[in-house]
């Protein structure tokens, strides 16, 4: 068995179930500020890990995160905000855990040890696809299952671990490493290790999306308005980028059936709703080729 750095005892927190409430927060706070720090010594890594996200995107492929346990919720999330936040379609980034749905909630015992169950959740992979494998140790047999069916396939890999010395540092073809060190309480990676995980996933899929055209400057401008906070994003969104007036954003926004970019073209070409869809797609839906 490897060497589980996830898992040592940290020297700086043996006296926390003797200190104040507020000596207690400030102590996790104190390891808290460390995370950045080592998420920041990754950042080469992250930038060709999101480079071969949106290199893949572009022909066609998804990006499947694979994880246990917090680990594996983690990837869940970020899939599922993925589609409001740049209206990209359900099954192009995906999460899955091991053990299931009813993992998100509850605890699956020996889920992360299944080989098999990890080898079976990657059927669907293709050469297009990127499997993102994320784990604190680094050694879930799951995930082996997971990069055995990623090889045979040849499925781009990442590995988010904060291990350098786990079993999927050593077979995934890039490795993101976070060592973030030993937890505040031993072995509870949904501490430090989840927020270095978060952090990464953040920007791997945020970063693909940019590189793929779903932003214009710093706007989401493939939102969903799909609630009146989301709906109003847009109105901003759009008259500032257009540089109209709200309620003429609020009419095309309307009359686009709150396509954003749709919107935008139209008030800034003064063309027609569906003049701004053909522009829109001769230029690939990205808005920054037909507004330079």
């Amino acid at each position: 068995m490897s060497e589980v750095i996830t898992e040592y005892r940290n020297e700086n927190t043996k006296d926390i179930d003797l200190l104040s409430t507020i000596d207690m927060v400030r102590k996790m706070n104190g390891e808290d500020k460390l995370v950045a720090l080592v998420v920041s010594e990754e950042t080469a890594n992250i930038a060709q890990g999101i480079d071969i996200i949106a290199k893949q995107f572009l022909k066609g492929g998804r990006l499947f995160y694979f994880g246990a346990g917090t680990s594996g919720r983690l990837g869940v999330l970020d899939a599922s905000e993925s589609v409001p936040t740049f209206s990209v379609p359900a099954d192009m980034i995906n999460g899955v855990i091991a053990g299931g749905a009813k993992a998100l909630t509850e605890s699956v015992e020996g889920a992360e040890d299944d080989f098999s169950a990890g080898y079976e959740d990657a059927k669907s992979l293709t050469d297009k696809d990127v499997a993102v494998v994320i784990s604190a140790s680094g050694n879930p047999k799951y995930l082996l299952g997971v990069l055995e069916r990623a090889g045979e396939t040849n499925t781009k890999t990442i590995a988010v671990t904060c291990n350098s010395k786990g079993k999927i540092a050593e077979e995934a073809g890039l490795v993101i490493c976070a060592e973030v060190g030993p937890e505040v309480i031993a072995g509870s990676s949904r501490l430090k290790a989840g927020t270095a995980q978060k952090m990464i996933l953040n920007m791997l899929s945020t970063g693909a999306m940019i590189k793929i055209g779903k932003t214009y400057e710093n706007f989401m401008i493939d939102l969903q308005a799909v609630n009146e906070k989301l709906k109003d994003r847009a109105i901003r969104i759009t008259a500032q980028i257009a540089d109209t007036t709200h309620a003429d954003a609020f009419a095309k926004l309307l009359e686009s059936s709150w396509e954003i970019k749709t919107a935008i073209v139209s008030l800034k070409l003064d063309c027609s709703v569906e003049k701004a869809r053909e522009e829109l797609k001769k230029h690939r839906g990205v808005l920054r080729l037909l507004l330079k």
